[in-house]
């Protein structure tokens, strides 16, 4: 089971094949029922600080844009942060990895800044895995908000400016005050960690990529209930 978690993290960090084609061999039914600590999540040593008050639970999502499974994830995570209406308080991170990746990092952070994440962050998904564009340059990106609509000055000015950059440092410090070793990783009031990566470490019989991430959002369910019984 490590050595499949390991196959998960090593196609999340290159950005390869679908963590599917990997489960080939048979391993897991997801025990997502009934989580165990250090199997399906785990929980942080030092808890972290989070923004979302005294009665509702932080969620974030280390995630990158050219991450296939990242993509995949998306449309499921939606529905399910659409689900828990105000009863979470729910963010991004998109992780850093290399001068190549950059450029998708900083994109998400001006879209964060703009006020329109909500409106381009599926776009952004779709630019990478539809449409097959890189996004591995400032000039790359500047066209793909341009065509996408939005005010290319505009974009470029907060692309560029210190506070996106304040964002790329925070979200450096995040990944490694959180331990994030692969993505998508999910954290849940500063306290515990998931993934579809350990969901499969403690799966039982062949799944599939979907079912990783169902069972991901169940093992989230517990995860939220936990932390708002400690609310109480």
């Amino acid at each position: 089971m490590h050595a499949l978690r390991r196959l998960f993290c090593t196609a999340t960090l290159l950005g390869m094949s679908s963590l599917a084609a990997l489960l080939a061999s048979p391993s897991a039914h997801a025990s997502s029922a009934a989580p165990k600590d250090g199997v399906e999540y785990k929980t942080l040593p030092s808890p972290q600080p989070t923004d979302a008050g005294p009665r509702k639970v932080e969620v974030i999502e280390f995630f990158a844009y050219y991450c296939p499974h990242c993509y995949a994830f998306e449309p499921l995570l939606a529905e399910w942060v659409r689900k828990q209406g105000d009863a979470i308080v729910f963010k991004r991170v998109h992780v850093p990895r290399d001068a190549g990746v950059l450029p998708q990092q900083r994109l998400f952070y001006t879209l964060e800044s703009l006020g329109l994440l909500e409106q381009y962050h599926a776009k952004a998904f779709a630019a990478m895995h539809v449409e097959r564009l890189r996004l591995a340059s400032d000039e790359q990106v500047f066209d793909w908000a341009a065509r996408a609509g939005i005010d290319r000055a505009r974009f470029i000015d907060t692309y560029r400016s210190f506070g996106v950059q304040a964002k790329l440092r925070r979200a450096a410090t995040l990944m490694q005050d959180y331990g994030v070793t692969h993505w998508p990783m999910l954290a849940v009031d500063g306290r515990f960690l998931t993934s579809p990566g350990m969901v499969a470490e403690g799966a039982e019989g062949n799944q599939s990529e979907t079912q990783l991430f169902q069972g991901t959002l169940q093992v989230m369910d517990q995860l939220v209930a936990k932390a708002k019984a400690g609310k109480q």
